[in-house]
């Protein structure tokens, strides 16, 4: 099932709750937080406090992707926080599978995310362990990247395996999502589709969330 996951990081944050409504009312049903720390990625955002203040004005899912250096100093208090999901980088984790462990254990959908330059091969081991896999196809640290191309043959290879090896984890996109790019993805396999400057970018997220996710809804029914 496609899903379409606005990213508030491109998100007004003066009136964020009201982002947030809109993006929902334009079909959107997870809402992904980009959690940088200004050490693993050369940016700084948001940390718990914003994602308790998130889960007073939605019910959906909060999709938390940490790029963060010591990831599971951290986990609890996501937990605490609300968060649903939390995804951690293959590149930031000394010790990848304890860190899965750790977020399952506090009660969350574990997720593993992978950078441009990591194969797919380097996070085989723990597939069967993740709720979803995150394919980075922008560098990771700032909204309003160019899709890097590449990415389309990793999410085809992680929708290979999951078959080869009967697993049931998700396959989300993350950088450079848009209108023009969407089809493209979703033909490769990916099915959780995070977009931030699409969506939130011209001003009008109900309309261009709707429209994003009719484009992947088409391109899904094209492979079908």
């Amino acid at each position: 099932m496609i899903e379409l996951l606005p990213s508030i990081l491109s998100a007004d944050f003066a009136h964020l709750a009201d982002e947030v409504q809109a993006a929902e009312n334009g079909g959107g049903t997870v809402i992904h937080v980009d959690v940088m720390d200004g050490h693993f990625v050369p940016n700084i955002t948001l940390g718990p406090p914003v994602v308790k203040s998130l889960r007073k004005v939605t019910h959906l899912p909060l999709d938390c992707h940490l790029m963060i250096e010591n990831p599971d100093e951290f986990i609890p208090a996501f937990a605490d926080a609300g968060a649903n999901w939390v995804s951690v980088h293959y590149e930031a984790c000394r010790h990848l599978h304890r860190s899965l462990e750790l977020i399952a254990h506090h009660g969350m959908q574990p997720g593993v995310v992978i950078n441009p330059a990591t194969p797919v091969e380097a996070i085989i081991p723990i597939l069967g362990i993740v709720h979803h896999v995150l394919v980075m196809s922008v560098n990771p640290g700032f909204g309003g990247q160019s899709f890097i191309p590449y990415s389309l043959k990793k999410i085809r290879q992680l929708k290979e395996l999951r078959q080869e090896l009967g697993l049931s984890y998700r396959i989300e996109v993350d950088g450079g999502v848009a209108h023009d790019t969407v089809g493209l993805v979703v033909e490769a396999g990916a099915e959780l589709l995070v977009a931030g400057s699409a969506v939130y970018g011209a001003g009008n997220p109900k309309r261009d969330a709707r429209e994003l996710l009719r484009l992947a809804q088409a391109a899904a029914e094209q492979v079908a």
